[in-house]
């Protein structure tokens, strides 16, 4: 959009051109509404089209105004893809460094100020990244101002690599990813140079190289081509002998933390910079002479020591006191604020990890709803949905919060915070936690039955992290943390894949020698905590014990410190998360998924079926549809009842054990088959006998569906790869009970198989696959013939057939009950495009927990639907935030010294 002195944008009159770039043109302007003169920024015409930079150029808007700071150039409005910006008079940093070297009160004035501006953006959770002089400008008064936020010049395309990598075009390849270089080349920090993921201390670095030049008038790194230039940001040794003998030593030091290659040991805060040069300022005389090298020992040398204190104090100990300051220290109160996220959410399923999560910096939220993924930056009013993240479960935020990643479809995939393509990473066929570390690793625990995983955040074959101790019964390993430094991962253990998991170890293996320890018997979900604590989820109460992230040992005995946390025993997962500024956000609620089973039709009409609210799974109607048996949790325990409506009786049939879960009637109804921690069992339906083992087997088995006879029963298998296989069972039954024969298999196609349902005449199979890379609905002959028939389009599960019409149910990824018609000609299977049975959404389903089951005579289902009421609409869409939970952790469970 290239605008001409005197054309007009509004309000606006064009005076002069300013500069251009490859983000955007600025212009000298009048605001003819209020006399005044403006900066206006406008998109270039040949970028309009470009949606990523169109993209970029709004964001810089919105950063912009969410900053107010006498040090950064402020925002005025918006206008037609135009920024309308403060006018800031006076030279760039650049130019006065063409003059020469500042002198140094001068330059460390210009760099407090710098300091002040970065400050107060880090505080809003906004990086720069794009520090440099030709970004600073110094008015007459000598004030600065921080400009261009938002990496707002890009890369022209056939632009000529420069020998001048100082002015070397803003580089862009992405977005913000891992793998991406964004800064220009002189003064990008080596992790953004070298494409990882960066955080406020890249700005930090860039401070360092604009001090050095303020004083030196020389730039820190300066080679051939911009690719020789990243090639010293990466390597070269900085020379600090280069600095004036005259600079003082705690600005030397200074300049040594800034520019520390090694990102544990950089300066990690702004303000600790800010701080030590107004420290100097204030008082320049008590800072050592570095020229006087004739001083004596007794002299210089114990000047210098109490110099090297001063700074150590000045620089360090202000972020070390942060973190460690003792129990004497005013410490803030603890404050709860219960939040909202509005009545379209639901934030129902607790199988798989938190369902809402918070970035690092504090600044974002994501969340799972009705099975897709939104994200919110906590200073904005509404939340953005994430296309293409149906059937998200288990999100996890990378470390500089750019990226999300997730469990969906039977994969492992990563979405941008501001949208985009999903990318696929790997195979994933079960959702139980990642964690994304600052080496550009992903541990994720995606196996029912087995140990961790590691995966590249850019994509590739999973490779084994974690073994089992199979000597003390270990079969799995889930909900990962990747502790600070990346040298060791904190997990949960058990001897049991599914259920109890109250009593499941929490365990933390060191990465360089893959030496394993458990840190805590009786709890899940373990996370290290920044004030040195680590915290855990028993029985709905969040436990805290100090933790030595050195020594990997624990200290102390663990506190009860926040009761009513939502979990789910079954799998281990809790409903928490937390930012590194503190704050805490949790789901309240105790064991997660209260639920009721209630009846509905196609026109999303309900009556309630069990009225009682519990925390049912998988129900299960009886043949003759006047029973229902459901699974039931209590704690660590899942069992089976019965429940028989027009009696309003509940009949238990199960009694603890380990988890029994997965009820099927037999078609005669005398028995109810389920699922156990051995194999798959039987039980008289009226209650009278005991469970009855009909197979064992080492993986999880699944009974799913019997031929309308009764003579065999469909089941899906976990498999070595830790996928399902398809199986059918052969039976007998003499009126007591059930025998089985050999199983044979039906479907072993490396792929993940699972949901075998026979037709009413027993001649097909419906069941569901995730070949396509999405689980999708699929038909074959029984026996298998070798053609298929794919009825789903947009992702399902759970097919169900009527008894009496030619209709297979099936449930989508969102949760909504779909239908096709169907006929057969000969050997073929016909089915019409599936419709939409009903609009209504059931309660999330994960995994393998169904959540439906459709009525003999197939007008109607018997549904999970979430509990009605205040407390229950609360429980869907509330998340509670403690601001100041360090604090809190800091008086209640002191660290040990």
């Amino acid at each position: 959009m290239p605008l001409s002195v005197g054309d007009k944008l509004g309000s606006y009159e064009i005076l002069a051109p300013i500069g251009a770039g490859g983000m955007g043109e600025v212009y000298k302007s009048r605001d003819t509404k209020l006399g005044r003169e403006v900066a206006i920024k406008v998109l270039p015409a040949a970028l309009e089209r470009d949606p990523e930079r169109l993209a970029r150029f709004e964001r810089e808007a919105k950063v912009l105004a969410s900053l107010n700071h006498p040090n950064i150039a402020q925002i005025y409005g918006i206008e037609d893809r135009a920024i309308v910006m403060e006018l800031v008079d006076g030279p760039t940093l650049a130019d006065r460094i063409g003059s020469g070297a500042i002198p140094l009160e001068e330059a460390l004035k210009i760099a407090a100020q710098i300091a002040e501006a970065l400050e107060a953006a880090h505080e809003k959770g906004v990086v720069h990244r794009d520090l440099k002089p030709a970004n600073v400008k110094v008015r007459d008064d000598g004030t600065v101002k921080v400009l261009d936020f938002g990496l707002a010049t890009a890369v022209q395309s056939g632009a000529r690599e420069s020998a001048e990598g100082a002015n070397s075009p803003t580089l862009t390849i992405g977005a913000t990813e891992a793998g991406v270089i964004l800064g220009t080349a002189a003064y990008m920090s080596p992790e953004q140079a070298a494409g990882k993921p960066v955080d406020r201390r890249a700005d930090i670095w860039s401070f360092g190289v604009v001090l050095w030049e303020m004083l030196t008038a020389k730039r820190l790194f300066e080679g051939e081509t911009i690719s020789h230039t990243l090639a010293d940001v990466l390597r070269a040794e900085i020379d600090f002998a280069k600095l004036s003998r005259s600079t003082p030593l705690p600005i030397r030091e200074l300049l040594k933390r800034c520019l520390d290659r090694d990102l544990k040991t950089r300066l990690r805060d702004i303000g600790e910079a800010r701080i030590a040069i107004q420290k100097y300022l204030a008082n320049p005389a008590s800072a050592p002479d570095v020229t006087n090298t004739g001083a004596s020992r007794s002299g210089l040398g114990w000047r210098l020591a109490v110099a090297v204190l001063v700074v150590i104090a000045a620089v360090l100990g202000i972020g070390w006191w942060r973190a460690t300051r003792s129990v004497e220290q005013p410490l803030k109160p603890l404050v709860r604020l219960d939040v909202d996220l509005g009545t379209d959410v639901s934030l129902v399923s607790t199988m798989n990890g938190a369902n809402v999560i918070i970035s690092t910096d504090g600044t974002r939220l994501a969340y799972v709803s009705q099975g897709r993924l939104f994200t919110r930056r906590l200073d904005q009013p509404k939340a953005s949905e994430l296309t293409g993240t149906q059937g998200a479960t288990s999100p996890f935020f990378s470390p500089d919060g750019q990226w999300i990643g997730f469990f969906g479809g039977g994969k492992l995939k990563k979405a941008s915070v501001e949208g985009g393509a999903v990318i696929t990473l790997c195979d994933a066929s079960f959702a139980f936690g990642g964690s994304w570390g600052e080496d550009g690793n992903i541990i994720a625990g995606f196996t029912l039955i087995g140990g961790l995983w590691r995966i590249p955040s850019a994509g590739g074959a999973p490779v084994p992290f974690t073994e089992l101790d199979r000597e003390n019964g270990e079969i799995v390993h889930r909900w990962p943390q990747v502790l600070p430094g990346g040298k060791a991962v904190l997990f949960t253990a058990h001897t049991r894949s599914v259920g109890g998991f109250d009593g499941a170890n929490l365990e933390v293996m060191s990465v360089p020698d893959r030496r394993k320890k458990i840190l805590l018997r009786g709890g899940t979900f373990g996370r290290y905590v920044p004030t040195g604590h680590l915290i855990y989820i028993n029985q709905g109460t969040l436990f805290a014990v100090p933790f030595d992230l050195e020594k990997l040992e624990v200290r102390g005995t663990p506190a009860p410190i926040l009761e009513d946390v939502a979990y789910e025993p079954t799998v281990g997962s809790g409903q928490f998360d937390f930012s590194r500024n503190g704050t805490l956000a949790y789901r309240s609620g105790g064991q997660g998924g209260l639920v009721t089973v209630q009846w509905l039709d196609s026109a999303g009409k309900t009556q309630l079926l069990l009225a009682k609210p519990g925390f049912y799974q998988r129900p299960s109607l009886s043949p003759d549809g006047r029973r229902l048996a459901v699974e039931v949790l209590d704690g660590s325990n899942q069992d089976i009842w019965v429940y028989e409506w027009q009696r309003d009786a509940m009949t238990r049939l199960t009694f603890g054990g380990g988890p029994n879960q997965n009820p099927l009637w037999s078609p005669d109804g005398r028995v109810v088959m389920f699922q156990n921690a051995v194999g798959m069992a039987w039980i008289r339906s009226d209650g009278a006998g005991k469970p009855q083992q009909l197979t064992k087997s080492k993986g999880n088995q699944w009974p799913w569906s019997f031929t309308s006879a009764g003579t065999r029963l469909a089941f899906f298998e976990a498999s070595e790869r830790n996928t399902y296989n398809l199986w059918t069972l052969p039976l007998e039954g003499d009126g007591q009970g059930l025998r089985a024969g050999k199983p044979e298999p039906f479907l072993q196609s490396g792929f993940d198989e699972r949901y075998p349902a026979f037709s009413p005449d027993g001649r097909w199979l419906a069941y569901a696959s995730n070949e396509s890379g999405t689980f999708q609905v699929y038909v074959r002959a029984f026996p298998d013939t070798g053609g298929k028939w794919q009825i789903s389009n947009t992702g399902g599960a759970y097919p169900m057939w009527t008894r009496n019409a030619h209709e297979l149910f099936f449930e989508t990824l969102d949760n909504r009950i779909m239908v096709a018609t169907y006929v057969v000609k000969d050997d073929s299977f016909l089915a019409d495009k599936p419709r939409v049975w009903s609009e209504k959404r059931l309660g999330n389903q994960v995994g393998n927990v169904r959540n439906f089951d459709l009525a003999p005579e197939g007008k109607r289902i018997a549904a999970l639907l979430a509990a009605e009421g205040p407390e229950a609409q609360q429980a869907q869409n509330h998340v509670i935030f403690l601001e100041n939970f360090f604090d809190e952790l800091r008086r209640r469970v002191p660290a040990s010294k």
